[in-house]
């Protein structure tokens, strides 16, 4: 993938760089218990983030961090896998995608909401290195929220990374 020479805006909406997916689970993602394998959902989500993030950068973006991901209920073979993702919140050259998930009865319509991902994604130039990414512009109250939300656990992530190296430099 080549970055586009065209100027990148100074801001971009969070309903620019929405994105949604879906997929049907088969046989082939099932887990010993007989529900979806959760390293299948794993790389399902981090494509559905990826997309995200690309949209608002324009840019290639690389996964810097996936938050806990909690599976909170099974999802089964035959169900239809919803993802959805949205910017949360942009810094300098990161922003963090949320991406919910559901899991959809395709017969009875039944959707039933199994989790929700934080994932942080890089914007790369060329030669690997991080690049600038548009602001984030925030329309309504509840992106306002998700972008304070999200500026949250960014600075929690940064808390816990510099701990990290403290611990590691002892």
């Amino acid at each position: 993938m080549t970055t586009s020479p065209a100027k990148q805006p100074a801001s971009r909406t969070i309903r620019e760089s929405q994105h949604e997916t879906s997929a049907l689970m088969m046989p082939q993602d099932e887990n010993v218990r007989g529900h979806v394998f959760g390293g299948a959902l794993l790389a399902m989500l981090d494509k559905t983030a990826a997309v995200c993030a690309m949209r608002h950068a324009r840019m290639p973006c690389v996964t810097a961090s996936v938050d806990r991901m909690d599976f909170r209920l099974p999802i089964m073979i035959g169900e239809l896998v919803v993802m959805k993702a949205s910017v949360n919140w942009v810094g300098r050259t990161s922003m963090e995608i949320g991406v919910k998930v559901f899991a959809e009865n395709i017969l009875t319509g039944n959707r039933r909401h199994t989790n929700t991902c934080y994932t942080t994604f890089v914007a790369i130039d060329e030669a690997g290195g991080p690049v600038e990414v548009p602001r984030l512009v925030c329309e309504t109250d509840e992106d306002q929220r998700r972008n304070t939300d999200g500026a949250e656990r960014h600075r929690r992530r940064l808390e816990e990374r510099d701990a990290e190296r403290k611990r590691r430099n002892k």
